[in-house]
């Protein structure tokens, strides 16, 4: 004769909740997994985020050192002029060097926001925006079309920079500053980014923070 607990066991109700208890379980082994995944996959982000964020940060830090090494090297190659006249003057001027890196100069500034220029410019109005501290990119018919648009696209992302042709120099591709000026072999010659990054309102400059819009734009 079955004892009364055998009997108890033997009930459907006893088999559902044996089925039901064993659904709980396989549930909670679920949930478990779940959680355990989750949790690993969150670890795994938080760690990517750090790793990466770590990097960009170091990128950046490099970034900035090789500017700051950039600002304070000397630009191989470069040429100076010191002393030079800030006058006024409303009549062409000899220039010693071509393009002029300084001296007299028309009153108006040639616009040097980021404007490139597809026909030549007056020197006397380029000058006055090196005074402002721009950077003036020039060629002549010698320079390769791929420099030329190189050239240009740095330009027209740079403000207190300009670009233009200049037929009678004696090189394809000069950068001049105030005071300062440089021979580039081609777009991707290392002195380009260095020259932009040492004299765009460089320490050169006469007139630091004075406007390069609202002037002569040709």
């Amino acid at each position: 004769m079955a004892s009364a607990k055998n009997k108890n066991q033997n009930t459907p109700a006893a088999a559902r909740r044996a089925k039901l208890d064993e659904a709980r379980r396989k549930e909670r082994a679920r949930e478990r997994r779940v959680r355990i995944i989750t949790i690993s996959a969150s670890v795994a982000v938080v760690a990517a985020l750090v790793a990466g964020g770590g990097y960009l940060m170091a990128a950046a830090d490099d970034k900035d050192k090789a500017e700051e090494q950039a600002k304070s090297s000397p630009v191989k190659g470069e040429r100076t002029w010191d002393k030079l006249k800030q006058n006024h003057v409303s009549k062409k001027v000899d220039y010693p060097m071509n393009p002029p890196v300084g001296g007299d100069h028309n009153q108006v500034w040639m616009n040097c926001d980021a404007d490139v220029y597809t026909a030549e410019i007056p020197k006397e109005n380029a000058v006055h925006s090196l005074e402002h501290g721009a950077v003036w990119v020039t060629y002549n018919d010698k320079a390769k079309d791929a420099d030329i648009e190189a050239l240009s696209k740095r330009v027209s992302s740079t403000p207190y920079s300009l670009m233009s042709p200049v037929a009678d120099q004696d090189a394809p591709l000069i950068l001049s500053a105030w005071g300062k000026q440089v021979t580039v072999k081609s777009a991707t010659d290392a002195r380009v980014a260095q020259f932009f990054s040492k004299y765009v309102q460089g320490p050169q400059t006469p007139e630091p923070g004075a406007a390069c819009s609202g002037g002569l734009d040709k």
